[in-house]
């Protein structure tokens, strides 16, 4: 059997015939541009406003969850870090900001890349640097500094699907290690035993997205499961450091309760799990020319996931995570 079961990615998203380069792959997108995708007219004269990237990392911990992002909308920016404390079950600290894109919002088009959002004297950084990312947070609120290790590129999950406009592409990481600290309230964290993973999204999407996902890792296990606007093509399970592909997620949970339980699956049966919500995040913008509600419960997932190609049932127990559900209009 391959230990490898998806093809490496390509050098490029779209090939010379103007075409996406659709698929799941291993390993990382090279040439992250979307200039040589052929597109009706009026969408080539809107394509900036419908270009959106970001950066997210999510760390782990026995005693916390940590979640920092950077987005550029194609016209608006913003970016967040927080940290959840489980022995609490709360929020301990949050900051949010919005900006301009080139100007408080700069992403680079590689993934895991360069990634930097600066508000006043607030600043968020992702910055690559040999076989690193090193990860900046300086706010009131809360203070961070990361080095986390870049994944190996057989463990690189890379996407490229029609999404809901034209084209997306994502790279994801399993399990990442990581040195470093982070500051909030007087007390200092260390981030030496935690474990941390990557999300790094380009594409052109729709006025209006939305999607339902889950994501947990740890050294050995881990999954990506998504409902929505990127349909199943990111649905992935790791395995020992290695993705494979599985099939259509399916959510079920209750809006107004989101701290009950959710019941997670895919159509193909390879996974099925329960997620337990230790606390959410709760996040509402209204920017009268754009809106985004999203719900981020934290938690923990049990279950079992099955290896696509084997059949071996693959214990899921007490793994950290998030679910997410969430709408733009950007």
């Amino acid at each position: 059997m391959d230990p490898y079961p998806l093809p490496p990615a390509p050098a490029r998203l779209v090939h010379e015939r103007g075409v996406p380069a659709f698929g799941m792959y291993r390993g990382t997108v090279e040439h992250l541009s979307w200039r040589a995708l052929k597109a009706p007219l009026g969408k080539q004269l809107t394509r900036q406003l419908h270009h959106k990237r970001w950066q997210y990392a999510a760390i782990g911990h026995a005693d916390f969850f940590i979640a920092v992002a950077v987005i550029d909308t194609g016209w608006g920016g913003s970016a967040f870090a927080d940290l959840f404390d489980r022995r609490r079950g709360e929020l301990v600290a949050s900051f949010s900001g919005n900006g301009l894109p080139l100007i408080s919002t700069r992403i680079e088009n590689r993934g895991f890349g360069d990634a930097t959002f600066r508000q006043g004297k607030d600043c968020i950084a992702f910055r690559r640097a040999d076989d690193r990312l090193e990860l900046t947070v300086n706010t009131p609120a809360l203070r961070l500094a990361a080095h986390i290790a870049l994944p190996a590129p057989h463990s690189v999950l890379a996407a490229i699907a029609p999404g809901n406009w034209l084209a997306h592409a994502t790279h994801k990481s399993s399990a990442l290690s990581l040195s470093g600290y982070a500051e909030y309230d007087g007390r200092r964290l260390t981030l030496d035993d935690a474990v941390a993973s990557l999300d790094a999204a380009n594409g052109l999407l729709a006025r209006d997205t939305a999607w339902r996902c889950a994501r947990a890792h740890d050294r050995h296990i881990g999954f990506n499961l998504q409902q929505g606007y990127m349909g199943d093509a990111e649905n992935a399970v790791w395995l020992d450091g290695v993705p494979h592909r599985v099939g259509a997620a399916r959510f079920e949970f209750d809006v107004a309760q989101p701290l009950a339980p959710w019941q997670i699956r895919t159509d193909d049966g390879a996974v099925a799990l329960t997620f337990t919500p230790e606390g959410v995040r709760r996040q509402e913008r209204d920017l009268l020319i754009a809106t985004s509600r999203s719900l981020q419960p934290i938690g923990r997932f049990n279950g079992r996931i099955i290896h696509p190609h084997t059949g071996v049932a693959h214990e899921v127990s007490q793994l950290l995570g998030v679910t997410e559900d969430h709408h733009s209009r950007w």
